[in-house]
């Protein structure tokens, strides 16, 4: 495979050819930062989530894998077409028109799997899709690559970050796994493991993001086609997979789940891809992208995080001004819709912000005097 758009009409995109004002050194400092919060990041979030994994949820989704199906589409269908278009559209130079492309044919990241807890998702679906990906990345990243490079002419190998991929992989399953038994043998215990990890990471997500911003400031000094559109990736591929779960009749968890998986690519892999496949000069040019692309999609995660929060607190106060009756009724109304309808309803909404009857006493006292329910008004 061929992997480096010199100067050629072939590739997409041959505007100015100039340099960027960007410091190498920054990168170095980056770099470690991102190595060794990601590592840290990764294990106690993924140990502390795999506390929230019930083996019997994660085994029916391996049974009947249509949710990672939808996922695995949105990651290495639709993500790396978004890219290609992005490169076209906007007529990128050769450099970042290939670090645009590695960064849509990436897997989904471990970053997704916080901000799905965040949203109340499938922890079960957000980690099996982030686990599958992974493996995937082994064959489809090469091929995606290989396919969307046809027409350009390059003249350096990519390297595609197999030992990266497999080290991701094992920092994934051993600490879920760990998490997945904690919660077996001891699921009081695993629930404050869970709140603990969430906190942790998401203050790691922050000083992740705060240190990028920092040591990399002579990065926003590049060019603001580039910035635009490490911005809009990210949302696009959000939108993307949500509408695309939606269509597929996911539950509304379920498109939650989707849609934060399929924006949330793996940073330092595509980091690492563009280590080993370029010369340091290119670099210079290339790194801004990814550094750019992590934080914005921390940005967006963090503003579908608050939206859902604001979504969530506005329903919980409607409901909370219906009497116990009502909203007793709606739920039986809700509970004999057809499948094709109640795919769509919010499970975990109605299990939180609905009261059921906890026994044969509530449901005689939510009964009216003629046994029909009673709804005030």
């Amino acid at each position: 495979m061929r992997a480096n758009c010199s100067s050629s009409s072939a590739c997409p995109a041959n505007s100015s050819e100039e340099e960027l004002p960007v410091g190498p050194e920054a990168y170095g400092n980056l770099e470690l930062v991102f190595s060794v919060a990601s590592a840290v990041m990764v294990g106690l979030l993924m140990f502390s989530l795999g506390c929230s994994v019930e083996i019997r949820k994660l085994w029916l989704h391996i049974r009947r894998p249509w949710g990672i199906a939808v996922g695995l589409l949105c990651q290495f269908g639709l993500m790396p077409l978004l890219a290609y278009l992005l490169v076209l559209g906007f007529s990128l130079k050769p450099v970042q028109a290939i670090a645009i492309l590695i960064m849509g044919c990436c897997p989904g990241g471990t970053v997704s799997n916080i901000f799905t807890f965040w949203v109340d998702g499938d922890m079960d679906l957000s980690i099996s899709m982030t686990a599958c990906s992974t493996v995937a990345a082994l064959g489809m990243m090469p091929l995606c690559l290989y396919l969307y490079t046809l027409s350009w002419s390059l003249e350096q190998n990519l390297t595609v970050p197999y030992r990266n991929i497999g080290i991701t992989l094992l920092c994934l399953t051993v600490p879920v796994a760990f998490g997945v038994y904690v919660n077996y043998k001891w699921p009081k215990q695993s629930k404050i493991i869970l709140k603990v990890g969430a906190f942790v990471g998401g203050v790691l997500l922050l000083v992740v993001a705060v240190a990028g911003v920092v040591l990399a400031k002579g990065s926003w000094n590049s060019d603001m086609i580039l910035l635009t559109i490490s911005f809009i990736f990210p949302l696009i591929g959000h939108v993307m997979g949500f509408l695309l779960a939606l269509l597929t009749h996911q539950s509304w968890q379920r498109c939650r789940t989707i849609s934060l998986e399929t924006g949330a690519q793996n940073i330092q892999m595509c980091i690492t891809m563009l280590q080993l496949s370029f010369p340091a000069e290119q670099l210079v040019q290339m790194l801004s992208f990814p550094l750019a692309y992590g934080l914005f999609q921390l940005l967006d995660g963090f503003l579908i995080v608050a939206a859902y929060k604001m979504y969530k607190r506005r329903l919980k106060n409607k409901h909370g001004r219906r009497s116990p009756g009502c909203a007793e009724a709606c739920h039986e109304k809700k509970s004999t819709s057809p499948p094709e309808t109640s795919a769509f309803l919010e499970v975990n909404e109605e299990a939180t912000l609905t009261p059921e009857p906890s026994g044969p006493m509530d449901l005689h006292q939510a009964l009216g005097p003629t046994g029909h329910m009673a709804c005030a008004k």
